[in-house]
């Protein structure tokens, strides 16, 4: 298009040269652009010219934005206001509001131009501070345009939350921000802020850019012109994720209380300020009222006044704990309970939680176990630790009353024997009977226990003389020896009874039991189912045994016993056929103590098992040397206590010893006394069995001093009999003692048993028993007991009368 001649130009100028007195920046544009007028103060302030022939040069000191601004808004020939920025001479740009008027009439606009620098720059200002505070808020905050609903602010944290940023949400509609779905979800909110013009509250969920779920609350607060129209809405939303998780955990907990409260089988009861909220069903069987009736009573109500202050105080002090009451059951009578006490929030309340455990069958089983520490399980008497208690006080009692009390130690002669042979079940029945009758034969102030095993004791109090406590041990004994009907059977057991008095035998509990089981035992020497009192001559000897089993227990540690030997020899050839070890204790005071001076306290203190040992081990060694050395061949004779030989494992004892020592069983001969064949036969063959199946044979020591069975003699696998030395000492004088050894030695004979004489001293002797058929002996007139050197010397000297 070619600009118009200057002619034109001038002339159109002309009739404007009023435009040149008007003050400040003035520009007059034609809509395609083309400058027609800048003011002086434009040209001054910018340092343009224009170019009057092109129309050019006045927005050369336009920002390029702003140029693209005007020349956008010039074709619409009409009136328009735009912001844009001008670059002045001195290189400041300034904020410069561009008013263009439409000229009709002239066909151009005429621009008049405001520098607004300075408040723009204010206004900048307050926005970054507008920017900054909605920045840092702890909420998320948009500006929606109510008509299109296109986001005029949003700061970063609602920017941020749905993946934008607070420049680039700007001029997105909220379907665009929040996605079509969330759009659709809260429409019905938007409407009503439009259409009721008020604030809208609402909760939704939402998904995180992360594809997290958080919960959000949502306020929507129109804003409003004059009229009331809605111009826009303030949108500000409130991460509320926390807080509803934690709700939802709150409900989840009082779900699982619930469900646990109604489930548990101890008492669940909730209250506030002592007020019944709720109890589960175990509570109502507890009282025995229901769940309706106690929901709204204090709990008070239900607990004895007398722990009132207890629980008051527990309530008070608002703190767990746990403790025992009791409850009141709705017909009265009382149960122990123990308490647990928990603070705790339910449905949004803070309530106090009372676990309600019935503690009747701990209380029982507290008192049980009272019952058991101080009583014996078997009789229900007291047992030995109650006694001893009750001992002392009574005797504390009495030293200040200056009474006297009577202790009688009872026990039962050969109860073993019938525990091993009826069984303990039959054994118990008969303690149980027996304790039932001493009870029933004394005075209640009197007291009875059972001290062990088959052991009472009877303490009498306030005794006035002897002669009162020798009446109650005779209805004791009474009492006790009355045959006992168990399963069919008639059993009788007698006891032996010991007593002691205090003050006159002893000062301590102690010593009066010593003393009451030294007279126990006295009484059992001197023939059983009877009683002593105790004799101070009876603690001498206690003494003295006391101090031979400590040196019995010192002789073992430093080898202080001996073996000595003595030949059984056949009286036809001379041949030895069997030697018997002999026990010395050589004492180190010098004396040589035979077994009849030790083995009642070793077997009493169970030193014999030891001792035994000892003696076995000894002698086999001694007859393996003998062997090897080509001395003798002939069998060992050991003697066997009832310990050694009741104990358990006896045969496997010497099963193992023979092994450790390279020995053969048939090297032994065991010696056992008929007192101990004749208890519990059955256990006592099956024993004797198993020694035979070693090798060794069986003999009976001391025969004819006891009261063996011929029946037994046949049932048991014995091979020798032994004729005791005090059926040989009065021979042949002696009418009676040589019936006796006539009819043993026949007796032998018709078995098929050997036979052997001891104690064989003089040659008359010996040769009456050969007469009657026994023709092996043993005694000084073959030799005494003799040392193992010596037993060696005296062999090598008898060789002349060589054994087959």
């Amino acid at each position: 298009m070619q600009p118009p001649p200057r002619s034109l130009v001038t002339a159109m100028v002309d009739p404007m040269a009023l435009w040149q007195r008007i003050p400040g920046l003035v520009v007059v544009l034609t809509p395609q652009g083309r400058g027609l007028f800048i003011s002086a103060d434009y040209a001054a302030s910018t340092g343009t010219a224009l170019d009057l022939d092109q129309g050019s040069g006045w927005d050369a000191a336009l920002e390029p934005a702003s140029r693209s601004t005007l020349w956008e808004r010039l074709p619409s020939r009409s009136h328009f206001v735009a912001q844009v920025v001008l670059r002045f001479v001195d290189g400041s740009d300034h904020w410069i509001e561009w008013t263009a008027h439409w000229q009709p009439e002239g066909g151009h606009y005429l621009c008049l131009l405001h520098d607004v620098t300075t408040l723009m720059r204010s206004a900048r200002t307050q926005a970054e501070q507008l920017r900054l505070l909605a920045d840092n808020v702890p909420s998320a905050l948009a500006y929606y345009d109510a008509h299109d609903f296109r986001c005029i602010f949003a700061n970063r944290t609602y920017a941020e939350a749905f993946g934008w940023d607070e420049h680039s949400i700007v001029g997105h509609t909220f379907a665009e921000v929040i996605g079509e779905q969330a759009a659709r979800e809260i429409e019905p909110y938007v409407q009503a802020l439009l259409t009721q013009r008020r604030s809208i509250s609402y909760e939704r969920q939402a998904v995180r850019p992360d594809g997290s779920t958080q919960w959000i609350k949502v306020n929507l607060m129109p804003h409003l012109d004059a009229s009331g129209a809605p111009q826009a809405a303030l949108v500000l939303i409130t991460d509320v994720t926390q807080q509803r998780q934690a709700e939802q955990a709150l409900r989840e907990s009082e779900e699982r209380m619930a469900r646990f409260m109604h489930a548990s089988a101890e008492g669940v009861v909730f209250h506030s300020n002592g007020i019944i909220e709720d109890v589960n069903q175990p509570v109502c069987d507890l009282t025995g009222y229901s769940r309706e009736a106690l929901i709204g009573r204090n709990a008070l109500d239900f607990v004895p006044p007398e722990h009132h202050p207890k629980v008051l105080a527990v309530l008070a002090a608002a703190q767990d704990a746990t403790y025992e009451s009791e409850i009141i059951h709705r017909d009265g009578h009382r149960i122990a309970v123990e308490f647990i006490g928990r603070t705790m929030m339910r449905n949004g309340q803070r309530l106090r939680m009372s676990i309600v455990r019935d503690i009747r069958d701990r209380h029982l089983a507290q008192a049980r176990i009272r019952h058991l520490a101080h009583h014996d399980a078997l009789t229900g008497l007291p047992n030995r630790m109650s006694f001893m208690e009750h001992l002392d006080q009574r005797m504390d009692q009495a030293r200040r009353t200056e009474d006297a009390l009577a202790l009688l130690f009872v026990d039962l002669d050969d109860f073993k024997r019938v525990n091993d042979s009826l069984g303990h079940l039959v054994g118990d029945r008969l303690l149980q009977t027996v304790a039932q009758r001493i009870t029933a034969s004394l005075r209640h102030s009197d007291r009875v226990a059972r001290f062990g095993g088959d052991e009472f004791m009877v303490l009498l109090g306030a005794v006035r003389d002897r002669a009162d406590v020798e009446d109650v041990a005779r209805k004791l004994l009474e009492a006790i020896e009355q045959p006992i009907e168990v399963d069919a059977l008639r059993l009788s057991v007698t006891p032996s009874i010991g007593i002691a008095l205090f003050p006159a035998h002893a000062q301590s509990p102690g010593e009066l039991i010593k003393h009451a089981d030294r007279a126990m035992y006295q009484a059992k020497a001197q023939g059983r189912a009877t009683f002593r009192f105790f004799d101070p001559a009876l603690g001498s000897a206690a003494r003295a045994a006391l101090e031979l089993e400590s040196q019995l227990s010192r002789a073992l540690d430093e080898d202080q016993f001996r073996l000595q030997f003595q030949p059984q020899v056949r009286a036809a050839d001379g041949a030895i056929v069997c030697v018997e070890a002999l026990l010395r204790w050589q004492h180190p005071d010098d004396r040589l103590l035979v077994p009849g001076d030790f083995l009642a306290v070793a077997e009493q203190q169970r030193l014999m098992l030891p001792i035994g040992h000892w003696v076995m081990r000894q002698a086999l060694r001694t007859t393996r040397r003998w062997r090897e050395r080509g001395l003798t061949d002939a069998r060992m004779a050991l003697n066997v206590s009832a310990t050694q030989f009741q104990a358990p494992g006896f045969v496997e004892g010497i099963e193992r010893m023979l092994a450790e020592e390279g020995a053969d069983g048939q090297w032994l001969e065991l010696e056992l006394n008929e007192r101990l064949l004749m208890h519990d036969v059955p256990q006592v063959k099956q024993r004797l069995s198993r020694l035979k199946a070693l090798g060794a044979r069986i003999v009976i020591d001391d025969f004819g001093t006891g009261h063996f069975s011929m029946r037994h003699l046949r049932e048991l696998p014995v091979d020798k009999i032994k004729i005791h030395r005090s059926f040989v000492g009065d021979l042949p004088l002696a009418a009676d003692s040589a019936a006796i050894a006539c009819a043993i030695i026949q007796m032998a004979r018709h078995f098929g048993h050997d036979i052997v004489a001891e104690g064989v001293e003089t040659l008359d002797q010996r040769n009456f028993l050969m007469a009657q058929g026994c023709e092996v002996f043993q005694g000084e007139v073959i030799t005494l007991p003799l040392t193992a050197d010596a037993f060696e010397a005296w062999v090598q000297a008898q060789r002349p009368c060589r054994q087959p």
